[in-house]
C-alpha cells in the first residue's frame, strides 16, 4: 500500500485582473488545505487573473505583474502543491497554463491544447495551443493535468493514459448555461470509464459581466462513478483521498457529499442573483433603482434584486401616467410591501405634457405614433438616472430576451440603465420563474403573473397587439437565435409563415438597439452579447 495523497478542490472566486490580490487568496486557501491535511490543493482555470480577462491579456505589463506574484506564491515555501491557472509566455507565446507549485519549487507546467472559440469564447485571440500531456508524482501516485476545453476531448485523455497518469487533475472556468452541470457530469462519467481514469474537475465559482460561473466541481472514479460534487453556487472546498492498493490500482477512499442538481427554475435563478451582485458590488454602486411597472418583468427583478443585494440596497420608483393603470399602481405598491424596499411614487405627467407643448410646433403635420409613446418611457429613464446620479444607485433594466430579440423595448428609455438580470430570459420562463420565486415566500402578486403583459404606453394596450404570443415567440426565436435554423426550417416544423418571417426581420433589424442594451446575465446556450455578433447594416433577407 502507498501513502494516503489528500487533495484538496478549491471552489472558488478569483476577480478578473486583481493578480496581487488572487495571490494572496492562493495562499490563504493554501494555508487552510495544509491545515486540512491537503498535499495537493486544486485551483480554477487561470486562477491568477480570474477568467474570463479578456484584452487584459494583451497589456505588456502582464507577464510582469503574473511573475511577481508567482514571486510571492513560492517565496512562501507552502509545504503542499499548490496547482494554478496562470497565463505564460514562453518564447514569444502565450500560452492558458496549470503551473504546479510544491514547497516553493515550480515542479510541473502544462499548457492548455484545444481553445474554445466560438460561442462567448475567444482564447485564439490570445493563446497558443498546447502539444504535450504533462503529469508529476506526488505521494507515489502520478496526477496529469488538463484545462477545460481539453477534457473534452479523447486525444488528451488517450495521451494522460499513454503517459502514466493514475488520477487526472482538470482545472476549469465553466460558464453557466441552462442543464450545463448535468453536461458536465455526464461528459466526466463517460470519459473517466471510457479511459479507466479517475478525475477531479474544479470549476470557478463566481460572475463576471454576463458570465456566470456556477461551480459545481465534482470527482468521477475510474468506473465512470460521481463520487463527489460540490454544490453549485457555492464558494467551498472539499478533500478527498487516494491510495494506490497493492494490486497497484489507485482508488479514492472514504464517501464524499454529492450536491443534488436543481432544477432549471432554481439554477437560472441562483445564476441571475450571482451575476446582479457581483456587478452591482465589483462596479462599487450602493445597490439599485428600477421603475416598477406592476407588470411581471419589474416584478421578477425586484426580487432578484432584493434576493442578490438585500431589501436595504434597492429602491423601487412607480412612474404612472395617463394610461397606467390602477391595478398596475396597486401591484407595484404590493410587490414593493412584501419585498420590503424603498418605494417612490413620480407621477410623470406634467414632464409628458411640458415636452409635448415644446414639440407639437415642430410635430405639425404628423399624426401621433409611437413617438408620444416612446417619449413616455425615456422620460422614466430620465428620472432613474437622476437618482442614479443623484443617490450611486445603478438603474436595473427589466426587459425580456423576448423583448430584446425583437425590439419590444425603447432605446434611452426602458433600456436606459446599467445592467439588465432578465436579457437572457424568455418570457415564458419568466413567468416560471415568478413562480418559482413564490415558492420560497410571496413577492409577486398572483394577478401580475396571470394578467396578459402590457407595455401600458397606449389606451388597452397589450404585448400580444404588436407580437405573436409568447408561447410561439419564444419558439421562433430559440430556433432562429440559440439553434441557428433558417426562417424556412422553421416554417417547416409548423410555424406560421408570416409570423416567422416577421419575428426573424424584426431580430435582424434590432441588433442596433441590442448593441446599445446594458449588460445582463447569459443562461441560454446562445444570449445577446459576445455570443451572437451581428453586423447592424447589411442586406442579408430571411429565407433558407
Amino acid at each position: 500500500m502507498s501513502e494516503l495523497l489528500n487533495i484538496q478542490l478549491v471552489q472558488a472566486d478569483f476577480p478578473v485582473g486583481d493578480i496581487p490580490g488572487n495571490a494572496e487568496r492562493i495562499l490563504d486557501h493554501g494555508r487552510r488545505a495544509c491545515a486540512d491535511g491537503a498535499q495537493v490543493v486544486v485551483f480554477p482555470e487561470l486562477t491568477l487573473t480570474g477568467y474570463p480577462p479578456e484584452d487584459l491579456l494583451l497589456r505588456p505589463s502582464l507577464a510582469v505583474r503574473i511573475e511577481a506574484a508567482l514571486d510571492v506564491i513560492m517565496a512562501a515555501q507552502l509545504p503542499t502543491a499548490l496547482v494554478i491557472g496562470v497565463p505564460w509566455h514562453d518564447n514569444g507565446k502565450l500560452y492558458n497554463a496549470a503551473v504546479v507549485i510544491d514547497h516553493g519549487e515550480l515542479v510541473a507546467r502544462y499548457y492548455k491544447r484545444h481553445l474554445p472559440n466560438y460561442q462567448v469564447f475567444d482564447e485564439h485571440r490570445y493563446f497558443a495551443s498546447g502539444v504535450l500531456s504533462t503529469t508529476w508524482e506526488c505521494k507515489g501516485i502520478r496526477l496529469g493535468l488538463t484545462i477545460c476545453e481539453d477534457v473534452w476531448f479523447d486525444d488528451v485523455l488517450a495521451d494522460q493514459v499513454h503517459a502514466g497518469a493514475d488520477v487526472v487533475l482538470t482545472l476549469n472556468a465553466s460558464p453557466f448555461h441552462i442543464d450545463r452541470i448535468p453536461q458536465r457530469r455526464a461528459l466526466l462519467m463517460r470519459h473517466a470509464q471510457n479511459f479507466g481514469l479517475p478525475m477531479v474537475y474544479v470549476n470557478a465559482c463566481h460572475a463576471q459581466d454576463e458570465l456566470v460561473f456556477d461551480g459545481g466541481s465534482m470527482v468521477v472514479d475510474a468506473q465512470g462513478v460521481l463520487r463527489a460534487a460540490l454544490p453549485a453556487y457555492e464558494q467551498t472546498h472539499l478533500t478527498v483521498q487516494y491510495q494506490r492498493g497493492s494490486d497497484g490500482v489507485v482508488q479514492l477512499l472514504g464517501d464524499y457529499p454529492v450536491a443534488e442538481l436543481m432544477n432549471t427554475e432554481a439554477s437560472v435563478y441562483e445564476a441571475l442573483k450571482m451575476g446582479l451582485a457581483s456587478y452591482v458590488n465589483r462596479n462599487g454602486f450602493k445597490g439599485v433603482v428600477l421603475g416598477l411597472s406592476g407588470g411581471i418583468d419589474s416584478a421578477l427583478s425586484l426580487a432578484i434584486a432584493v434576493d442578490a443585494l438585500g431589501a436595504d440596497r434597492v429602491q423601487a420608483v412607480m412612474m404612472p401616467f395617463e394610461y397606467t393603470s390602477a391595478i398596475s399602481q396597486e401591484d407595484a405598491k404590493a410587490e414593493a410591501d412584501l419585498l420590503g424596499v424603498t418605494y417612490h411614487v413620480l407621477p410623470i405627467h406634467s414632464m409628458f405634457h411640458a415636452g409635448m407643448d415644446l414639440l407639437n410646433p415642430l410635430f405639425e403635420g404628423h399624426a401621433a405614433d409611437v413617438t408620444e409613446q416612446n417619449l413616455q418611457a425615456r422620460i422614466r429613464g430620465q428620472l432613474l438616472m437622476a437618482l442614479s446620479n443623484k443617490l450611486g444607485l445603478m438603474v436595473l433594466t427589466t426587459g425580456n430576451k423576448s423583448e430584446m430579440a425583437v425590439g419590444y423595448a425603447t432605446l434611452y428609455g426602458d433600456m436606459c440603465g446599467g445592467f439588465n438580470a432578465l436579457k437572457d430570459v424568455p418570457k415564458q420562463l419568466v413567468f416560471r420563474l415568478a413562480r418559482y420565486r413564490n415558492s420560497l415566500s410571496p413577492a409577486i402578486p398572483e394577478r401580475v403573473i396571470t394578467r396578459p403583459p402590457s407595455a401600458e404606453l397606449a389606451p388597452n394596450q397589450k404585448d400580444e397587439d404588436s407580437l405573436p404570443p409568447y408561447e410561439i415567440l419564444d419558439q421562433i426565436i430559440e430556433r432562429y437565435v440559440e439553434r441557428d435554423d433558417s426562417a424556412e426550417e422553421i416554417v417547416a416544423a409548423g410555424f406560421d409563415r408570416e409570423s416567422v418571417f416577421r419575428v426573424i426581420t424584426l431580430i435582424d433589424r434590432n441588433e442596433y438597439k441590442r448593441r446599445q442594451a446594458p449588460e445582463g446575465v447569459r443562461i441560454t446556450p446562445r444570449g445577446f452579447g459576445r455570443d451572437r455578433r451581428y453586423p447592424i447594416t447589411h442586406a442579408w433577407k430571411p429565407g433558407n
